[in-house]
């Protein structure tokens, strides 16, 4: 193996500046869909595994400053979502409830969003689309959030995700999303 050795900068007189680490910029309705999503090829997503606990789920979206985690399987392909909505609602209770089991019990995988039951948008749509197109979009879904997907060799990778919480914090405004039941066994469940 042959390569070209670099040659390294001489030291500066200053001491090198750190990069400070990105910050959402501010962004507007017409801006372009890309300024307010989650880039997957920026920012490594916050993961967490269908068995582990909720608990420690929600302690990891607290120490990263998110507000979902995907949840990837043993093979490393995303099986669903878990918001923080999902954790602070009724459904870790009513599953603790329904199972004879302690809330510290409840597992990420019997709480979360399936994947199936996930929405995605292909990142040619979206490269092409504005921050209003997609308010419309999660408006009209019924979502919080969104996923962006990319073929790649003729599989489907994960980009990114929107989330209309981060969509909110960049345009410094309230995005209301009224979340639909998408099932009947969804609407049945918010009936119990």
């Amino acid at each position: 193996m042959t390569g070209k050795a670099l040659q390294p900068i001489p030291f500066p007189h200053k001491p090198f500046l750190l990069q400070p680490p990105r910050v959402d910029q501010p962004a507007t309705l017409d801006a372009p869909a890309i300024e307010v999503l989650t880039d997957f090829s920026r920012t490594p997503p916050v993961v967490a595994t269908p068995e582990e606990s909720v608990v420690d789920a929600e302690q990891r979206m607290i120490r990263r400053g998110v507000r979902s985690v995907l949840v990837l399987n043993a093979e490393g392909r995303i099986v669903g979502i878990l918001t923080a909505a999902d954790i602070l609602g009724e459904k870790p209770l009513r599953f603790a409830q329904d199972n004879n089991l302690a809330p510290t019990e409840v597992r990420v995988g019997d709480i979360m969003t399936p994947i199936e039951k996930m929405d995605a948008l292909t990142f040619e749509q979206v490269s092409r689309a504005t921050v209003a197109d997609i308010v419309a979009t999660l408006q009209a879904l019924g979502r919080q959030h969104t996923l962006v997907v990319e073929n790649r060799d003729g599989e489907w990778v994960v980009r990114g995700i929107f989330s209309s919480t981060q969509i909110a914090r960049q345009l410094g405004t309230e995005v209301p999303i009224l979340v639909k039941a998408r099932t009947f066994a969804e609407i049945e469940a918010e009936l119990k």
